[in-house]
């Protein structure tokens, strides 16, 4: 006996959808304290991932994790699998300092040195150089398509491209040598760094471009459990 396919909706109380597609989020050009700390966050922080790669030490890569040798450099340090006892102290320490300071100062990890919170900041800053400030680009994106509007939108898309290539490409650096990685960039990478690089530069265009928030409020394990780590004098943002 055929079935019948039946359309299944959850409804909430009221009669509203459960489901809902999300609105995109123009946010607003503010200056202060702590957004000039947050920026000078975003220049250390990627200021080190992509300098890191370049810089020797005793005639090596300074930071350079040799999987094939077994072998990870770390400054003037070699850490070998055996010594990975290290690195799950380092991990404990740092989930504990991520708790405590969350008990302390709330998102403090969120707003300043989450990988998708610095990433999300530079591609927000290409699209304001590119489609200018809030009420432009609000502007933008109601208006029809016209040339003017396809060079904006181009050449935003074309320098976050850019940058997540770049992205890639450095990740790629810390695990293969960057020098001779870039030297014999595209043509002779193998299928492995070539896979990793798109990848990655893929997830950085997608996650940091697209999705933003949308990462913080499904994707993202830590803001499932981070409520409670909050008590009534943790510091905490609020919106009007």
């Amino acid at each position: 006996m055929a079935g019948k396919s039946i359309p299944i909706e959850v409804v909430a109380e009221g009669g509203n959808s459960l489901y809902a597609s999300e609105r995109k989020v123009y946010p607003r050009d503010i200056d202060g304290r702590y957004q000039r700390l947050r920026k000078l966050a975003v220049f250390v922080l990627l200021g080190l991932f992509y300098g890191m790669p370049w810089l020797h030490w005793g005639g090596r890569q300074a930071v350079l994790f040799d999987l094939p040798a077994r072998k990870f450099y770390v400054l003037g340090v070699v850490f070998w699998p055996q010594d990975f006892v290290f690195l799950a102290m380092l991990l404990m320490i740092a989930g504990f300092a991520l708790f405590f300071f969350s008990a302390l100062a709330g998102r403090l990890w969120c707003g300043y040195a989450c990988p998708q919170t610095v990433w999300t900041e530079v591609f927000l800053r290409i699209e304001h150089w590119c489609e200018g400030d809030r009420a432009q680009r609000m502007r933008l994106d109601a208006a029809p398509w016209s040339a003017g509007k396809a060079w904006r939108k181009g050449s935003k898309h074309l320098l976050w491209l850019l940058l997540a290539l770049w992205t890639g490409f450095t990740f790629v650096g810390f695990f293969t040598p960057i020098a001779e990685l870039a030297a014999r960039a595209p043509l002779h990478w193998s299928g492995w760094e070539a896979f990793w690089i798109f990848f990655y530069a893929l997830a950085t265009w997608g996650n940091a471009g697209f999705l933003r928030e949308q990462v913080c409020k499904y994707m993202c394990p830590y803001a499932r459990f981070q409520g409670a780590m909050f008590d009534r004098d943790t510091l905490i943002i609020a919106y009007d």
